[in-house]
């Protein structure tokens, strides 16, 4: 007869990266109290990693032996397994659209849910409850836009509208012109400046002249310029 462990095992290897398991998703093998006890074996043997309390992802294998699952998979299984909406955090979405080179210490991600840490090994993974309107567009540039603004803050979004404005295709506008009802409101400006930066730059460069400066709506430090 197979044992409590080894069936635990065999439901293990068909887990993906990152999905996690509980104990109640084992009942129909067992007590509560046997796989309890089942799960902190398998965890101290290595077959498991234990990442919060009661959550227990797989290692996996490579060439040069066992690895935590990335981060990035952990987050994203947990926010669809729990309903969550999780998104990078503002840092590391600046970092990706070329606005800075700094990057939080540790791996940050904002949940609609609660604040909790995970740990990958030696990894420390932070989920961080944020409001809902820094939630918006998950997975999206249009997304990493607006989390990006919130964590630059006013002044420094301001700075940098410009180069913003020049990475977003017409689909990222039209994303982010469809939330400016629930952003606050100099992000807001900041959106509707990049459409009125984006319609300039349209222009032939003979239709410009003459437009000593358009409407910029806070999206720029500066005004455009006649060519």
């Amino acid at each position: 007869m197979v044992g409590l462990v080894e069936q635990i095992v065999e439901q293990i290897r068909a887990l993906p990266e990152g999905r996690y398991l509980t104990a109640k998703e084992l009942l129909h093998l067992g007590s509560r109290p046997a796989v309890d006890q089942a799960l902190s074996r398998l965890a101290r043997s290595g077959r498991l990693i234990r990442v919060s309390r009661g959550l227990y992802v797989r290692p996996i294998q490579g060439q040069f032996g066992s690895r935590p699952p990335a981060a990035s998979k952990t987050v994203e299984a947990l926010g669809e397994q729990r309903g969550e909406t999780v998104v990078r955090h503002g840092a590391a979405a600046a970092n990706v659209l070329g606005l800075t080179t700094q990057m939080p210490v540790r791996e940050v991600y904002l949940t609609s849910g609660r604040s909790r840490e995970l740990k990958l090994g030696a990894q420390i993974v932070e989920l961080r409850h944020a409001p809902a309107w820094q939630l918006v567009l998950p997975g999206s540039v249009a997304g990493d836009v607006v989390r990006a603004l919130a964590w630059l803050g006013e002044e420094r979004g301001r700075s940098v509208g410009e180069l913003i404005a020049g990475k977003l295709s017409e689909m990222d506008r039209t994303a982010l012109l469809s939330m400016r009802g629930r952003l606050p409101t100099w992000i807001a400006q900041q959106v509707s400046g990049f459409e009125a930066v984006a319609n300039f730059l349209q222009l032939a460069p003979a239709d410009r002249r003459g437009r000593w400066q358009i409407p910029t709506c806070g999206a720029c430090s500066r005004r455009f310029t006649h060519a």
